[in-house]
């Protein structure tokens, strides 16, 4: 089977993944949520005339605000794309697992790991294309023009680009980390703790200042003003810092793919 062909089968089964599916659309009507929030939030402070610094914001920056929850989308989507592969079917679908047929169907586990990284990366970039302008948009509705410190279309797209970035990085490290693990729970449960409840990188830059080498630290500075950690790599270092763990780790995930039993 060609790379295309592999890689045309991959992405179908990623996108028909209930998990993806319901990760991109949480993604999308959970940002949209926030930005409604948000943007009749500073509606309202605009009518009564509240000189906050939220309620004067830009449309874009209302908007934008919302664009980290993405990140947990982007987790799922990563993870389950390998995780469902190792899943046990039901007992009437004789109770074994997807990767017996996928690595019958693509023998060539790199190519298959690879098919499936891009598949991945395509449909984190969609997500965000589709999210990040509609929350934009949506906060533009409700606002009006009566926001002040208008975003600049050049800062605006390279922003949206940085969020974008980081989704896919982030979604292929999750990827890279259940080949290693061979099981959802575990990378589910840790990425998504530190990308919402407890960043577990955070607390370590108050221990050692290695921290901020660590991936979602160093690429932090992609989603621009809504980076409030002092110290830490800039926004071009950081993203070649991010991207070199990404495929530091993809590089692993390969070799281990290839070598073990499935």
């Amino acid at each position: 089977m060609s790379f295309l062909n592999t890689f045309l089968a991959e992405l179908r089964k990623t996108v028909n993944l209930p998990a993806s599916g319901l990760a991109a659309a949480g993604t999308l009507i959970g940002s949209a949520g926030i930005t409604v929030l948000n943007a009749f939030g500073a509606r309202a402070a605009l009518d009564s005339g509240v000189q906050g610094s939220r309620a004067f914001q830009s449309a874009f920056e209302t908007g934008y605000a919302a664009v980290p929850l993405g990140t947990v989308g982007a987790v799922v989507i990563g993870v389950v794309a390998i995780s469902s592969e190792y899943a046990a079917n039901s007992p009437d679908a004789g109770g074994g697992r997807q990767i017996t047929a996928t690595l019958t169907a693509s023998p060539h586990r790199v190519r298959l790991l690879a098919a499936k990284a891009l598949s991945v990366l395509l449909l984190v970039i969609a997500t965000a294309a589709v999210t990040i302008p509609a929350c934009v948009a949506l906060a533009g509705l409700i606002i009006g023009g009566a926001s002040g410190g208008a975003v600049g279309w050049d800062e605006a797209v390279a922003r949206s680009a940085g969020a974008g970035l980081y989704w896919a990085l982030t979604a292929l490290l999750a990827l890279a980390v259940t080949v290693l693990t061979r099981s959802g729970i575990i990378p589910l449960v840790v990425l998504v703790s530190n990308s919402s409840l407890v960043s577990f990188s955070l607390l370590l830059t108050h221990v050692t200042p290695l921290a901020h080498w660590l991936p979602d630290m160093a690429g932090r500075r992609l989603f621009g003003g809504l980076s409030t950690v002092e110290g830490g790599l800039d926004v071009l270092p950081g993203a070649l810092v991010m991207a070199a763990w990404t495929v530091g780790l993809l590089t692993v995930a390969c070799v281990v793919f290839s070598r073990r039993d499935a």
